[in-house]
């Protein structure tokens, strides 16, 4: 029973990473989690004809720190309609990586959270 707890543990720790901005994300080895609000006036890429599982866009964090994500998944739907997104992921060179995606969206009688998890490890 030991043994279980503790693979449950570990397998679970592997998900937690902590909240930071991108600067912050810069100096991490380790994976962290950005919260910020999209950048609607910077360019979106999808083209699901070329690569389905690519899509890059640009979130302004807390800081007001502007950066280009990656995701290697298809857009969400409503992905402009999100109010807030949380990215969990890496920093490589200048463009975050990310595994996995939240969105926050608004919705007329309650909010909605949106969830999107690559399973390519980064």
């Amino acid at each position: 029973m030991i043994g279980v707890a503790v693979t449950l543990l570990v397998s679970a720790s592997k998900d937690m990473s902590s909240y930071a901005t991108f600067s912050q994300a810069m100096q991490s080895s380790s994976a962290v989690k950005v919260v910020g609000t999209l950048s609607k006036d910077k360019e979106m890429y999808y083209n699901p004809a070329e690569d389905p599982n690519y899509f890059s866009f640009y979130i302004q964090d807390m800081d007001g720190e502007v950066k280009k994500v990656v995701l290697h998944e298809a857009k969400p739907q409503d992905f402009e309609l999100s109010e807030q997104i949380v990215v969990t992921g890496k920093m490589r060179d200048d463009t975050f990586m990310a595994s996995s995606l939240l969105m926050k969206c608004p919705s007329k009688y309650k909010d909605e959270e949106i969830s999107v998890r690559s399973d390519i490890s980064i």
